[in-house]
């Protein structure tokens, strides 16, 4: 069943490559306008707030801050600033991208063995630092959610590797029954 296991690979690359250029094109984003000409995008998570900033934008830029005004809030005091524009994705969603990136080449180079505790350390901060937030008067800070986005990309592809080699090891072993 060497075939199944190369397709893991394949898989594993072509989300590598995905991750990546995905977590480019944010960065590159906010660095394809004039400097200074995006500041405070504050809105609600599935409303478009800042169709009027978006249309002045090129293209590529426009479809990153579209989808960042669809999916984040993106609050001011909670993004970062490139290029003097606010980024398209607030802090936490930017540092779970980069864990993404980071997480797929971890999982597509080493394939380290799963351990349920070794997620549990991955997402757990950011559940309790986000979920403070949502249920308390804790506020957080920019670095710590960064820190806990990181760690929670590198949980989910950790996950998404454990979950791809274990459906080729379950085929393996019910192929070998029959």
């Amino acid at each position: 069943m060497p075939k199944a296991f190369d397709y893991v690979k394949k898989t594993k690359k072509t989300l590598a490559v995905i991750f990546i250029i995905w977590l480019a094109l944010i960065f590159i984003a906010p660095l394809t306008l004039p400097s200074g000409s995006v500041d405070d995008l504050d809105g609600k998570i599935g409303n478009m707030d800042n169709t009027d900033v978006i249309s002045e934008m090129n293209p590529l830029a426009a479809v990153m801050y579209a989808l960042g005004d669809i999916n984040c809030h993106q609050m001011t005091s909670n993004s970062f600033y490139l290029n003097g524009n606010e980024m398209p994705f607030c802090v936490r969603d930017t540092g779970i991208f980069i864990g993404l990136a980071i997480g797929s080449l971890i999982s597509l180079f080493f394939a380290p063995k799963f351990r349920w505790t070794a997620l549990i350390i991955l997402i757990l901060p950011i559940l309790i630092d986000g979920g403070a937030q949502m249920v308390s008067d804790y506020v957080s800070f920019n670095e710590l959610r960064l820190v806990t986005g990181i760690l929670c990309g590198i949980g989910v592809t950790y996950f998404l590797g454990y979950l791809a080699e274990n459906s080729v090891k379950r085929v393996r072993e019910q192929a070998r029954k029959s």
